[in-house]
């Protein structure tokens, strides 16, 4: 079942044309597969930390991997 707003956004997409219906059927699809796997991701984080398999994190290093990662300083 579709929120309200999940409803009122495809209602007025539905008025547009065929190639903007499609972008945004698309843009949505990737959004919601990007959702999940981040949601998937949590879970596996969470059963490692109930595990006992966390380790503790200093967020220097963190932000510094950041930085290497995705190229901002």
């Amino acid at each position: 079942m579709a929120t309200k707003t999940l409803q009122l956004a495809m209602t007025k997409a539905s008025a547009l044309p065929e190639a903007a219906q499609e972008k945004i059927a698309r843009e949505v699809l990737e959004s919601v597969e990007l959702l999940t796997r981040l949601r998937a991701d949590v879970e596996v984080g969470i059963r490692e930390l109930e595990g006992g398999l966390g380790e503790e994190l200093h967020m220097s290093d963190v932000i510094k991997e950041a930085r290497n990662t995705y190229g901002r300083s």
